[in-house]
């Protein structure tokens, strides 16, 4: 792939791993002050790691460049999200 298509590629989908992190997260914390299931918090635990490192080691294998838009795509999800949950 060409880089003007790789790395814009990389950026959206490090934007919906994040969404998808950050979603796991806010999903578990909730589960953890709820007093949910111990299993379900080990499950989505598991899930978000697994989730960020295989998107992570795909970028990885496009190169440092993709690496890095996915990495920027991650961190402006989570910007979005905080800011979300601000208002």
């Amino acid at each position: 792939m060409t880089p003007i298509i790789t790395l814009p590629s990389s950026f959206l989908a490090g934007l919906l791993l994040g969404y998808g992190y950050f979603a796991a997260l806010r999903a578990t914390a909730n589960l953890i002050t709820a007093q949910g299931h111990p299993l379900l918090g080990i499950g989505l635990t598991l899930g978000r790691l697994a989730l960020i490192t295989a998107g992570f080691t795909l970028a990885a294998l496009q190169g440092a460049l993709p690496l890095l838009a996915a990495l920027a795509g991650l961190l402006c999800a989570k910007a979005l999200m905080l800011r979300g949950l601000r208002t």
